[in-house]
């Protein structure tokens, strides 16, 4: 790069989700984290998709899909209980804190 390029450095937000602009952001980003967290076990146990359903019961499709990175089908509490039948734990920490420049919304009358 040159000095002279006008290049604007942009910092994201932590959410790639949620800087591009797509619905859900921290829900994919949670599933995003959980399918990542299945892939490392399988990679360190060295575990082959047709191993991974022998060994938890769960369809060798659905380690396919998580492999690569088709998550549209899966619901947190599913790949939680992926990881769970790896026999991993799963602890979870929650923050809840106002987005940078965002006004509270007015509830909607019911």
């Amino acid at each position: 790069m040159r000095p002279d390029d006008d290049m604007e450095l942009v910092h994201g937000s932590g959410n790639v989700f949620r800087d591009l602009g797509l619905p859900n952001p921290n829900l994919e980003q949670l599933r995003a984290i959980l399918a990542a967290k299945i892939i490392g076990v399988l990679d360190d146990r060295h575990l082959t998709i047709r191993k991974a359903q022998e060994l938890t019961g769960i369809a060798a499709a659905d380690f396919s899909r998580i492999r690569q990175v088709k998550l549209e089908r899966f619901t947190v509490d599913r790949l939680m209980n992926i990881l769970d039948r790896l026999g991993q734990d799963v602890e979870v920490s929650v923050e809840v804190h106002a987005r940078r420049g965002a006004s509270p919304s007015t509830p909607k009358a019911a």
